[in-house]
């Protein structure tokens, strides 16, 4: 047998080396989902974490007039909404719903860990977007609200800014930093307490997603947000982005082995 000629591989070893090949993270995304099914989860997964957030915000309006009992019921619903779609959906794509996790994650990718492809970032990205859309337009079909109606409500000030760098770098953290210590299997629950919790301790209430920003641009509604204050929440989360990056790569440095030492 020459070096050119091809090897044969026990069907039970070559099973073995398919099982053992590294999984994309955060998501951990199943190498044989036909990226058109990915694209369709991502899509549908952005709309209804979308309606969930503009149509609870909706609901609360009309139930009270109470600011903090709207934004509880609104943040109450979006985390168990959250969770649910995370845990549906996430053995199918990565549950992403979001172009600053997915771009994070090809990032990872580009710099020798797992991730997403750029031909899996330029299928992602748009799918989510267009989800947020048909979100923010669904739920207000289901009001009996203005199909499309840009928001009026201004978000440009520079604390709400701030908010949002906080906002996204902390998700960014939380869900690389289970990747790192491989705890994804708690993502479901992290994830969704975490955008809970950042409702009320962020003083933006944690959009810390470009897709769900401009999806609700198209609602004038409790959660909407005014186009012409889009652009900066978006700039702002990724920095944030970024900046969770940072943090990852510092918080979650993989340490040498003694064996990798030089020798004295």
């Amino acid at each position: 047998m020459t070096a050119t000629e091809p090897v044969a591989v026990p069907a039970a070893e070559s099973d073995i080396a398919a099982d053992t090949s590294p999984q994309p993270a955060p998501g951990a995304t199943p190498p044989r989902t036909p990226l058109i099914a990915r694209a369709a989860a991502e899509l549908v997964g952005t709309a209804a974490l979308v309606a969930v957030v503009v149509g609870s915000g909706i609901q609360a309006t009309q139930l009270t007039q109470d600011v903090a009992l709207q934004l509880l019921a609104n943040s109450s619903a979006t985390v168990f909404g959250l969770g649910v779609l995370i845990a549906l959906l996430g053995p199918v794509s990565g549950a992403h719903f979001n172009p600053a996790v997915t771009l994070a994650e090809w990032w990872t990718a580009r710099r020798g860990g797992a991730g997403v492809s750029a031909r899996e970032l330029a299928v992602y990205v748009p799918s989510q977007i267009v989800g947020a859309i048909a979100g923010a337009i669904l739920a207000d079909a289901m009001f009996g609200e203005p199909l499309v109606k840009w928001s009026t409500h201004d978000r440009s000030a520079g604390n709400l800014l701030l908010g949002e760098v906080v906002a996204t770098a902390g998700l960014i953290l939380l869900i690389f930093g289970l990747a790192r210590t491989d705890r994804l299997r708690f993502a479901p629950v992290a994830v969704a307490s975490y955008i809970g919790a950042a409702y009320w301790f962020t003083s933006s209430t944690s959009f810390a997603n470009p897709a769900v920003t401009i999806g609700r641009a198209f609602t004038d509604t409790f959660a909407g947000i005014a186009p012409a204050s889009v652009a900066g929440f978006i700039g702002m989360q990724l920095i944030g982005a970024i900046v969770g990056l940072a943090l990852v790569a510092v918080i979650f440095m993989r340490g040498r082995n003694d064996t990798e030492q030089p020798a004295a």
